[in-house]
């Protein structure tokens, strides 16, 4: 599958009874992702059901919403434009004082081999306290969560895109994305040009030729996760040796 793209609208939600969280599965293994899946996560009020996956690291996002997060009976806040990694195994509880929902985007990808490897443990990493890093003409970058944060194989970045249409490229690494706010168009080789805006969720498998222009009048923010671990600024493009 030479790339994935579906709007969170158009995607069914489940709800569990005795618990305040509903679930879109926005991609997985159907959508031709192998190796990451992507949910959004919709807390309403209350205390959430605890939530653990045995044999896959979590990294999140903070959407929206206000709360907090309980790991091993620490509580950790909960606030916009924030990022959470949670291990494999551990159980983690959301509590949503209210009155508005909690919105996380999820990615699950599978548990890494050498566990005595992670460096320095970061539960929660706000996007505001990270440096930019520039990523090509007017592009640029902030990592979240990744090694640095004692996440071995995942990195999780927020990434900027002026207006325009920037060089078509590949990657080396398998990629989810979710528009967190703008209007543009993916362009994928050999495919037909896709619309995205806010909401859409986009999966890259590797080495998938693309470009995301953005076709507004301001930045598209996007929220990327991909596996293995590296740098969001590695990309080769058509002149590349």
């Amino acid at each position: 599958m030479p790339g994935y793209t579906v709007h969170e609208s158009d995607v069914d939600m489940v709800s569990e009874a005795d618990d305040t969280v509903s679930v879109k599965t926005t991609i997985d293994a159907r959508a031709g992702a192998e190796q990451l899946e992507q949910r959004i996560l919709r807390f309403a009020a209350g205390t959430a059901a605890p939530r653990t996956a045995a044999h896959r690291d979590e990294v999140a996002y903070v959407v929206s919403g206000n709360g907090t997060l309980t790991l091993d009976g620490t509580k950790h806040e909960l606030s916009p434009d924030m990022g959470i990694y949670v291990r494999a195994g551990e159980t983690y509880q959301v509590d949503n004082p209210g009155p508005h929902e909690i919105v996380l985007v999820s990615v699950t990808a599978p548990e890494p081999t050498d566990t005595d490897a992670a460096g320095p443990r970061k539960v929660t990493v706000r996007v505001a306290d990270q440096p930019t890093i520039p990523a090509g003409k007017d592009r640029e970058f902030r990592f979240v969560i990744n090694p640095d944060a004692g996440c071995q194989d995942v990195t999780q970045f927020v990434g900027w895109i002026p207006p325009g249409r920037a060089p078509t490229h590949y990657h080396l690494y398998d990629e989810v994305i979710y528009v967190l706010d703008g209007d543009g168009v993916l362009h994928l080789e050999g495919e037909p040009d896709r619309p995205i805006t806010t909401g859409t969720c986009i999966h890259l498998p590797p080495p998938t030729w693309h470009c995301l222009e953005n076709t507004g009048d301001r930045p598209l923010r996007v929220l990327g996760v991909f596996h293995p671990a590296g740098s969001a600024a590695e990309a080769y493009e058509e002149d590349d040796d």
